[in-house]
C-alpha cells in the first residue's frame, strides 16, 4: 500500500515546481517557467497514477491542462519547436553551450593544491600514469574516478590540477543544466557531452570530465519522476560506453564530486573505480595551507604557523581561507578606521587569528566526519 507520506511528499514537490513556474513566468524567464510546468505535470501525473482515487485528483487535472495551454503559448510566442509524438526535438547549440564549458588550460597545478599526497597518488595512478604511458596498461585503466568528501576540503581544484598535469581538456559540466527546460532533452545533452568528449579525444588529448555535487543527478530518492530517472539511465549507458573495448584507448575520464555520496545508488557507484575520499586537511596541510596563503600577506613573525594550525583542527580548507581573510580584513579596517585608509596595515598578528577563532566554528561538525569515514570503509576502492 501506497503511503500517505508519499503522496504529501508528491504534492509538496508538484507544488514547488508550480510555484517556481508562475513566478519565472511573470518574471519573463520563459525558458525556465517552461522546464518547471512540464516538472509539475510529471509529478501530477504521477500521483494520477498512483492514487487514482484521491479526492484532489479533478484539481489536478485541471492544473495539468492549464500548465500545457500556458506551455503551448509560451512556445508559440517565442517560436520554439514543439516536441514531436515520438519525442524529438531540435537542440539549438545555445542549448547545448549551457551544459558544459571546455577549458584547454585550467591554471591549476598539484603545486596550487596543498599537501594531500595520498589524494594525489591515488590520481595519478587513476589518471596520470595511464594519460602519459597507456602502453603500460593492457588491461585497461579506470575511467571513473569519483571524489568525496566534506565540502570546501578541495575535490574541484584537484580535479582540474589532474587536467593540467596531463594537459587534457578540462570539461566542467553545468550539472543543473542537464536537467533540461525541455522534456527529453536532458537525455539528449548528456549524450552530447560524451560525445563531444570522445571528438575532443580523438587527436590523442586527454579529456577530463568533472560533474561536481553528482548526488544532485544520480542519487536515490524516495520518490523519483521519468525524467531524472532516464537522465541516469543515459549517463551510465553512457559511462560503459566510454570503458567498452571499442574506446579502450580513448583518453576519457569522468570525475565526479559529491558531500553526499551515500545518496548515489548502486549502480552509479559501481561505474566509479576509484572512489577516493578527501578528508578534512590533516595538520601538515594545514600548515601547507597556511604558508601557501601567507607569501601574498604581511604576517608578524610572532605567528607561530605550527601552533596555529593546531588551533584550526576541524576546520576545512575554504574554513582556513576565509579565516586568513578575516585576520587580515581586521587589519585593514583598523587602516581605515585610524587613519582614513592612507599607508600600509599593519602585519597580522596572532592575536588576531584568535579573535576570529573566537567568533567562527568549523563548517563541518564531527558527526559528519564519522558518516563520511563509515561510507568509506564500505565503499573505498584507492
Amino acid at each position: 500500500m501506497l503511503s500517505s507520506t508519499s503522496l504529501a511528499y508528491l504534492e509538496g514537490l508538484a507544488r514547488n515546481y508550480a510555484v517556481k513556474a508562475v513566478m519565472s513566468d511573470k518574471e519573463g524567464n520563459y525558458a525556465d517557467a517552461v522546464n518547471y510546468y512540464r516538472r509539475a505535470i510529471e509529478v501530477l501525473e504521477k500521483i494520477l497514477q498512483l492514487y487514482p482515487d484521491h479526492s484532489l485528483n479533478n484539481i489536478y487535472k485541471q492544473w495539468i491542462g492549464q500548465y500545457r495551454k500556458r506551455i503551448s503559448e509560451i512556445e508559440n510566442m517565442l517560436g520554439k519547436v514543439r516536441l514531436s509524438a515520438t519525442g524529438g526535438e531540435s537542440i539549438s547549440q545555445e542549448d547545448i553551450d549551457e551544459l558544459f564549458r571546455i577549458v584547454d588550460k585550467t591554471g591549476v597545478t598539484f603545486e596550487d593544491v596543498a599537501d594531500m599526497e595520498e589524494v594525489k597518488e591515488a590520481v595519478k595512478e587513476a589518471i596520470i600514469y595511464p594519460s602519459k604511458r597507456p602502453d603500460l596498461f593492457p588491461l585497461g585503466w579506470p575511467r571513473g574516478i569519483l571524489l568525496f568528501g566534506p565540502p570546501g576540503c578541495g575535490k574541484t581544484y584537484i580535479a582540474a590540477a589532474v587536467a593540467s598535469e596531463i594537459e587534457g581538456y578540462f570539461v566542467s559540466v553545468d550539472a543543473a543544466g542537464i536537467m533540461s527546460k525541455w522534456l527529453g532533452e536532458a537525455e539528449k545533452k548528456v549524450s552530447r557531452l560524451f560525445s563531444k568528449a570522445r571528438e575532443l579525444a580523438k587527436n590523442g588529448k586527454p579529456v577530463v570530465i568533472f560533474i561536481d555535487e553528482v548526488d544532485s543527478l544520480f542519487g536515490t530518492f524516495d520518490t523519483e519522476v521519468g525524467g531524472e530517472v532516464r537522465v541516469r539511465n543515459q549517463f551510465l549507458k553512457e559511462m560503459d560506453g566510454i570503458d567498452s573495448k571499442a574506446n579502450s584507448k580513448q583518453l576519457v575520464f569522468v570525475v565526479a564530486a559529491t558531500n553526499k555520496p551515500w545518496r548515489l545508488d548502486e549502480a552509479f557507484i559501481r561505474r566509479f573505480q576509484k572512489r577516493i575520499y578527501v578528508p578534512l586537511p590533516p595538520k601538515e596541510t594545514r600548515v601547507a595551507l597556511l604558508k601557501m596563503y601567507f607569501k601574498s600577506l604581511k604576517v608578524d613573525q610572532s605567528v607561530d604557523v605550527e601552533k596555529l594550525a593546531e588551533m584550526l583542527e576541524g576546520y576545512t580548507s575554504s574554513d582556513i581561507v576565509e579565516i586568513i581573510a578575516a585576520a587580515h580584513m581586521k587589519t585593514v579596517r583598523e587602516l581605515f578606521e585610524s587613519g582614513g585608509g592612507r599607508g600600509e596595515p599593519r602585519p597580522i598578528g596572532m592575536g588576531d587569528f584568535v579573535e576570529v577563532l573566537r567568533n567562527r566554528k568549523p563548517s563541518v561538525n564531527k558527526d559528519m566526519v564519522k558518516v563520511y569515514e563509515m561510507w568509506f570503509e564500505r565503499y573505498k576502492a584507492l
